[in-house]
């Protein structure tokens, strides 16, 4: 018998009764249902969560911002229930706890009553995070948990933005005043400048004057004594001269005095020697001219004595004078001397002052420079950019079109196994029959494996028919996808086989748990790097891993080099299945008995 009659005969048994036939189509329909309906379930549950009841509970009282009143939890409520996220229900504290408490919602997100205060609090002496509070119940749905998590991260990202941008807008709207501001100091500071800059100039001009006036003082003060000296040398001459001038003065006055008596003394003797009047008074006709010259004489020498007298007076005082003038000058050279020393002092500081001024104004136009020119509008970009900094732009090497199309090499490569794992539940896996008539244990072989993995290529055709036309998943390449699981479905049942020709049915049980082994090995749902240590080193052995991968690079457009490489795995399983099957099936072409000819009702 050839291995295409043995197929033949096989499948003739399968559809002999209409029972039957039904089992058949029924466990042909196994994975279709398995692996369709799940994805269908899960083709794209994060695009429904807008029907997830969710509790918002907001007591934020608000809080005083800069003197203006602000209430950031009626601002984020108010965007929640508008963005549509979720089925957000606004309740009472009280009311959200029992609808929690009886599952009419997944979790509570709690605005507290400082919520405002503590966001603004950032500006006062006690600065401090605001809360947000989330409250779940793992009873109603454990990833409602792990959804509310999310939720609220997202909702505490869109606040901290929110928040930040105000505060940056404030900062950058200070930083435009310290600009306007400091304009205004550079221009004062130009202005310093220039008037240092002319005091520096007249300070420098001061000090000349100085320098010169000290050393004219300097040398006046020098003269000085020598100007007191010849002063008191002419008051001393002069006041001897006052002395000859008195003594001249009382003599001329004596004379004067003593001329009537002497006039009168002539007459008497005159008068004596008997001379007429006339004769007398000739005589002193003669004398009295003298008697005249003598008066003006005398009058002449008072005159010049008084003088005298006053310029004995004159000298005193010029001398005094002249000691007095000395003293001062003594003191001018040294006042002289100090304002010379200060005048320089001066101006070394004025010169200071004015390269101060010019370090200040140019200081100040430095920090003008770099503090940059804005207007409202730039701000408010800037404000935005501050708060949020960073965008995430995603590249995909190979990306799937939803969380459905994600699960589905996962699910497809696990249908697979759970179909031809059915089909053995029917199917024989050795015709003993052949098995007793042949000793061709490969031809047994081929017929044994060829039947179930014929019917799960089926299968498979099915199932790749569901996710493309029914679920609307998109393949990049299609043909080579649908190639991968149908080699799939033939190698679990190379697998299978061996496993039921060498140990029945504790085979079909051990091909049980190989799928859950698989199934939490394979890497489907979470990285397989996430595995504890003793589980990660199935990953790489397991056929049900590679499966996964080739579907993946295949239906989502990635390395093709890696499909080759799960196809060369996929083999070896494929032949050492084969191979153990053709053992154990050579075995027992040695060992048959003629109750191996009676029938089985299962294979």
């Amino acid at each position: 018998m050839k291995v295409p009659a043995m197929i033949a005969a096989e499948l003739r048994r399968l559809t002999a009764t209409r029972m039957s036939v039904l089992a058949l189509v029924a466990l042909m329909l196994v994975p279709v249902l398995y692996g369709g309906v799940y994805l269908w379930a899960n083709q794209d549950p994060y695009g429904r969560l807008s029907e997830v009841p969710v509790a918002l509970v907001n007591l934020d009282t608000g809080a005083e911002n800069d003197g203006a009143s602000v209430n950031y939890g009626d601002e984020v409520a108010d965007n929640l229930l508008r963005d549509g996220s979720f089925d957000w229900q606004s309740l009472e504290a009280g009311a959200a706890e029992k609808a929690l408490t009886d599952g009419s919602v997944d979790f509570i997100v709690t605005i507290p009553a400082d919520f405002s205060r503590a966001l603004v609090s950032t500006s006062g002496s006690d600065p401090h995070q605001a809360r947000l509070e989330l409250e779940t119940n793992d009873a109603n749905n454990y990833l409602a948990s792990t959804i509310g998590d999310q939720a609220i991260e997202k909702i505490r990202a869109s606040v901290a933005q929110l928040v930040g941008q105000e505060a940056a807008s404030r900062l950058l709207s200070g930083i435009a005043d310290i600009r306007s501001n400091l304009q205004d100091a550079v221009t004062g500071a130009t202005q310093l400048t220039d008037g240092t800059a002319q005091a520096s100039d007249g300070s420098a001009r001061l000090a000349d004057g100085a320098a010169q006036l000290s050393s004219g003082v300097t040398q006046l003060a020098d003269a000085a004594p020598s100007l007191a000296d010849g002063a008191a040398q002419v008051s001393q001459g002069t006041a001897t001269l006052a002395g000859y001038a008195g003594r001249a003065s009382a003599a001329s006055q004596q004379a004067v005095n003593a001329l009537p008596a002497v006039r009168q003394d002539i007459i008497d003797a005159l008068t004596a020697e008997g001379l007429t009047p006339a004769e007398i008074d000739a005589v002193l006709a003669r004398l009295d001219p003298l008697a005249g010259a003598v008066q003006n004489a005398n009058a002449q020498v008072q005159s010049a004595a008084s003088s005298v007298d006053a310029l004995a007076a004159g000298a005193a005082q010029v001398a005094a004078g002249a000691q007095q003038l000395s003293g001062g000058l003594q003191d001018a050279a040294s006042g002289a001397v100090q304002l010379d020393a200060a005048s320089q002092t001066l101006a070394e500081g004025l010169t200071q002052l004015d390269e101060g001024a010019a370090t200040l104004r140019d200081g100040l136009a430095s920090g003008v420079a770099q503090i940059p020119d804005s207007d409202a509008a730039l701000r408010d970009a800037q404000a935005k950019t501050i708060a949020d900094p960073v965008a995430v732009e995603t590249g995909k090497v190979a990306a799937a079109g939803d969380y459905g199309a994600g699960l589905a090499p996962f699910f497809a490569a696990l249908a697979g196994w759970i179909g031809i794992y059915a089909l053995f539940l029917i199917v024989k896996p050795i015709s003993r029959r052949a098995v007793t008539a042949l000793h061709s244990p490969v031809r047994v072989t081929l017929a044994g494996w060829l039947t179930p993995g014929l019917l799960g290529g089926l299968q498979m055709l099915a199932l790749f028919g569901i996710l493309a036309a029914a679920l609307g998943f998109t393949f990049t390449h299609p043909l080579a996808t649908l190639g991968v699981m149908v080699f799939a479905s033939l190698t679990y049942a190379a697998i299978i086989l061996a496993l039921n020709v060498w140990l029945g049915s504790v085979g079909q049980f051990l091909g049980l748990v190989l799928m859950v082994l698989q199934l939490v090995t394979a890497g489907g749902t979470f990285p397989w790097q996430t595995l504890p240590e003793p589980l990660t080193w199935l990953h790489h052995i397991l056929p049900m891993g590679y499966v996964v991968d080739g579907m993946r690079q295949l239906m989502y457009g990635g390395d093709i080099a890696r499909v080759g490489t799960d196809l060369g795995i996929l083999s070896l399983w494929l032949l050492g299945g084969l191979t153990l099957a053709a053992i154990g099936v050579a075995r027992m072409t040695h060992g048959r008995t003629l109750r191996d000819l009676q029938p089985s009702l299962i294979g």
